[in-house]
């Protein structure tokens, strides 16, 4: 069904939802509104794809900029993300009813000081104005709108100049040995803990997956033979949809993947999912364990940087390394190695005496 709502400047704001399509329009009568909602909701039930492109006429507000940008990934089949469709949300509560004639540098910083005065973070203030950045620039390629793209960029730069924005810091915490094995111990001992966290630990020490990662794989995606199992949908920033990557399960880090699936296998079987648990339930139970023993600032996202770090311990090339984590872009492991001096000759004589 429908939804309409009249706005601020007496227009009336129509969206349509059925059957996965999205589709939305601005009118001056709410007759109008009504009639265009009836014939769009009967041409997606006869299955027809319902037109995405909007006459730049009816993009006026920022708002208008949003709902386009959304219909338009809807359509192609790209909904949003949580972290974009949070920043979009807020970016409709406030400047929404912003026209994009004004949508310019002086507003943008208004808006990035604005967002600092509320607690907002660096980086968050960054995404949202490269998340306005994007659905101006779609808006104005796709559908011809009269915005400036280039604004919002001054604007950006300002707010960097002025420390409004900018990067995360890149966290380099990794566990202790007497960390990772308290923490297994602790929930391998704990009978009344449901999830197996003792070997979802020892497994994201093995494969560096993330907990979402380890908590998808199904068992018809595990190879035994060849020792790989298929991730589907792999986070990436530019692709994640379809991003399927096969990952080794390999035993170079003082954990065997293959043995946690094994054992894993006794308990659950093998069929449906290898780890049968909620994501969020994995990192809320991963926290209470550390706060029991008393273990400060360690995030489960950590085993996957400890894990890098001694895949490149062990001595794989840069690029071996890429096969088991994903990344594509090989600049981002370089912060994994924390190799030392002593590592390297530890390694060189490794090679020297193990030499035939």
């Amino acid at each position: 069904m429908a939804t309409i709502i009249k706005s601020p400047s007496g227009t009336w704001r129509v969206q349509v939802r059925r059957k996965g399509q999205y589709i939305a329009e601005t009118f001056r009568r709410r007759h109008d509104a009504d009639e265009w909602a009836l014939q769009m909701e009967c041409k997606i039930d006869r299955g027809e794809l319902v037109s995405r492109v909007r006459p730049k006429e009816n993009i006026v507000t920022v708002a208008d900029l949003i709902d386009t940008h959304i219909a338009d990934m809807t359509q192609l089949g790209k909904p949003l993300r949580r972290s974009k469709r949070f920043s979009l949300k807020k970016l409709r509560t406030d400047l929404g009813n912003v026209r994009i004639d004004k949508l310019d540098r002086e507003r943008i910083i208004k808006f990035g000081r604005e967002r600092a005065k509320e607690g907002a973070g660096a980086v968050t203030i960054g995404m949202d104005i490269s998340y306005l950045k994007t659905i101006a620039l779609h808006a104005s390629a796709v559908h011809g709108a009269d915005v400036s793209v280039e604004q919002i960029q001054l604007g950006r730069a300002a707010l960097n100049l002025l420390g409004l924005i900018g990067r995360s810091g890149e966290r380099d915490r990794r566990p202790t040995d007497k960390e990772l094995t308290d923490l297994i111990a602790f929930f391998s001992s704990n009978e009344r803990q449901v999830i197996p966290m003792d070997r979802i630990i020892q497994f994201a020490v093995a494969t560096a997956m993330r907990q979402s990662e380890i908590c998808t794989i199904k068992w018809a995606d595990l190879d035994e033979r060849k020792c790989t199992a298929l991730v589907r949908d792999r986070k990436d920033p530019r692709k994640k949809v379809g991003n399927n990557q096969y990952v080794p399960l390999v035993n170079l880090t003082g954990f065997d993947a293959m043995a946690v699936i094994r054992e894993q296998k006794k308990q659950t079987g093998n069929r449906g999912r290898i780890f049968p648990y909620d994501s969020k339930s994995v990192g809320a139970a991963f926290r209470r364990g550390c706060r029991v023993l008393s273990i400060e600032d360690l995030h489960f996202h950590d085993l996957r940087h400890e894990a890098t770090s001694r895949l490149f311990e062990a001595g794989l090339q840069i690029q071996q390394v890429a096969l088991v984590t994903g990344h594509k872009d090989w600049k981002m492991l370089k912060r994994y190695t924390h190799l030392t001096a002593d590592s390297i000759v530890a390694l060189a004589n490794k090679n020297k005496y193990s030499a035939p």
